[in-house]
């Protein structure tokens, strides 16, 4: 049997070029699962991704019981510092055992030094424009004869997209 033939020709996922480097980046400040530098609002919680991020992971001595260094502003601060327990908590469970013993809160500006220049919080997404209203009759008229209320309501929304994306 002759070898299976590549349907990607020569494209790879961002992923697998980017993992070496992304693991390289996360070892380099002592994160050994990369996992929590780029999941970081799904492992911490969208209320705590919103006030703070990973800088570093310090291990001890006897390598055992390491230290999560978590970036935040100063008003912040007090917030997370009632938090660690449960931040703790998840971080662990993102690595599969009880690796973190410690949180350890560093503050800065929200502006000015090169690792709090970034926003905490994720940009909000685009709400999309609401359809238009000569659109929405126009649909409605062409699937009022459907019986079924969950066909019509299904046809009703392809009507709607269909048109308002025609139009941009």
């Amino acid at each position: 049997m002759p070898p299976r033939k590549s349907s990607t020709r020569g494209f790879k996922r961002t992923a697998i070029v980017l993992n070496d480097q992304i693991k390289r980046a996360g070892e380099s400040r002592g994160f050994a699962v990369s996992r929590v530098l780029t999941h970081w609002a799904e492992i911490a919680g969208a209320d705590i991704a919103g006030i703070a991020r990973p800088v570093n992971v310090s291990y001890g001595r006897g390598g055992f019981g390491a230290t999560l260094t978590v970036l935040t502003t100063g008003a912040q601060a007090p917030m997370l510092e009632m938090q660690k327990e449960r931040l703790r908590e998840r971080v662990n469970a993102a690595y599969g055992y009880n690796a973190i013993s410690r949180v350890r809160i560093t503050q800065t500006a929200p502006t000015g030094f090169s690792e709090g220049q970034a926003m905490f919080a994720p940009q909000p997404k685009p709400t999309a424009p609401a359809p238009d209203p000569r659109v929405v009759s126009e649909v409605g008229q062409a699937v009022a004869p459907v019986e079924n209320a969950d066909l019509r309501a299904a046809l009703e929304r392809l009507g709607r997209n269909v048109l308002s994306n025609s139009k941009r």
